[in-house]
């Protein structure tokens, strides 16, 4: 799994860009958190040729709290972001 950010240089915000492996879990994956209010199905992960799938998100925050959710209510967390008691924790700043 890999997370990049890219910063915006015109404005405030900066894209994530979350990549799990195809086969991690089999269904639809979504990313949710504090930036979609926690809303499954809003920024799902979609297939790339190289085998990985990917989500990006813009975000105007400096701290992002977020977790995956994957087809039949499989919750997971990515384990190259912290952790905290609310699943996983970016700080963008």
């Amino acid at each position: 799994m890999a997370i990049q950010i890219r910063r915006s240089a015109s404005s405030s915000t900066a894209e994530v860009v979350f990549t799990i492996p195809d086969q991690h879990h089999f269904g639809v994956v979504s990313v949710v958190g504090t930036f979609n209010d926690w809303k499954p199905g809003v920024d799902v992960f979609v297939l790339r040729p190289d085998g990985t799938r990917v989500a990006e998100v813009v975000v105007d925050d400096d701290e992002i709290h977020f977790r995956y959710l994957g087809s039949g209510g499989v919750w997971f967390d990515d384990p190259d972001a912290e952790q905290d008691e609310r699943g996983c924790v970016i700080r963008l700043t």
